[in-house]
């Protein structure tokens, strides 16, 4: 649609569909509300149309700690005269729990439309029932990865990942790495300004890369130590992404030798220090490319990557799109607040 002269078009809000039925982790529904459920247009973050939809509207769904669950819509929303744009399927409490086949067949229909769809921590178990997770990677708590694998041998279960997507379909991790798949599902559609907006209202780191480790290693005092040491190193790091770090030098900084610096970056952040600088500078990247309107080759020099061949290397890599197109996406002028597309 075309805006007229002196009229500004306002994006229909984005269609977030949640998934609920007896057997799902409040949690879960908490994470998802919080997320796409709350008001933030005065932040600048655009409205969500979030529907709590289910097989009988009318009966309230159980939820553990004595809680009940009021759905608003039924399944056929999903596919209403305006689809959902996303289906979000929140955590099971057990793995065994029976899923209702209408839940199941509204989740195949939606892959089949080209929605995307999203399940957190044990809701991968629901997605493997409805077959969508059949030659697939995917995800889950750690503590059920080897379950889901045995249960669906045709599934790619990947242990250790926080957040996975193949082919529109995307799986997490147990408890918070819900609210990382979610905030990323934002920072997809509405650019890293809107999902940082949104992690800060919920006081919350506002960006973890998807292969980062599930859990880290048990802190000693010794661990400790050398965890102030690391936390000094990448505030450095932050603070001068345009220099050419290396593990050798972030080491020497810390006092370490590369083997050793290397070994305790890991068991303190779940992730080696390549991934995390590279995650780091193609985050700084995107808010450069939405908030300036500097060339790409200066954005990728102040962003740490050198060259623009590099960043756009990177972000094919981690965002699947290029510099160019995600500034056409998600660019908003200097001192406006960031809109849907």
């Amino acid at each position: 649609m075309t805006a007229q002269a002196g009229t500004t078009t306002t994006p229909a809000p984005q269609r977030i569909a949640l998934l609920v039925f007896p057997g799902i982790r409040a949690f879960d529904v908490s994470v998802a509300t919080e997320v796409w459920g709350a008001d933030r247009r005065d932040r600048g973050v655009p409205p969500f149309e979030l529907r709590r939809a289910a097989a009988d509207p009318a009966v309230p769904v159980p939820l553990t700690g004595g809680l009940t669950l009021t759905p608003d819509r039924p399944l056929a929303w999903l596919h209403d005269l305006t689809p959902a744009d996303l289906v979000v399927v929140p955590g099971i409490e057990d793995p065994d729990t029976d899923v209702p086949v209408p839940v199941l067949d509204a989740l195949r229909r939606a892959h089949a439309d080209g929605v995307p769809v999203a399940a957190l921590c044990a809701g991968a178990f629901v997605l493997a029932r409805a077959g969508l997770l059949d030659g697939r990677r995917a995800v889950t708590h750690w503590r059920l990865a080897a379950t889901l694998a045995a249960r669906h041998p045709r599934t790619t279960v990947e242990p250790e990942a926080l957040h996975i997507e193949d082919t529109g379909v995307w799986t997490s991790a147990g408890t918070a790495a819900g609210i990382d798949l979610c905030l990323h599902l934002v920072r997809t559609a509405h650019g890293a300004e809107t999902a940082a907006t949104i992690a800060r209202s919920m006081v919350t780191a506002p960006f973890r890369t998807g292969t980062q480790a599930q859990f880290i290693e048990r802190p000693t005092p010794r661990a400790d130590r050398d965890g102030d040491a690391l936390a000094a190193v990448r505030a450095h790091a932050l603070a001068h992404l345009d220099a050419p770090h290396t593990v050798a030098s972030l080491a020497a900084r810390a006092g370490m030798s590369a083997r050793s610096f290397a070994r305790h970056f890991r068991a303190t952040t779940g992730t080696t220090p390549a991934r995390w600088l590279t995650a780091q500078r193609v985050a700084a990247a995107q808010k450069l490319l939405e908030r300036t309107d500097h060339p790409l080759p200066e954005v990728a020099r102040r962003a740490g990557f050198g060259s623009e061949v590099t960043m756009r290397q990177h972000f094919a890599a981690h965002l699947a799109t290029s510099p160019r197109d995600y500034r056409a996406a998600f660019r908003h002028p200097a001192g406006s607040s960031p809109i849907a597309r």
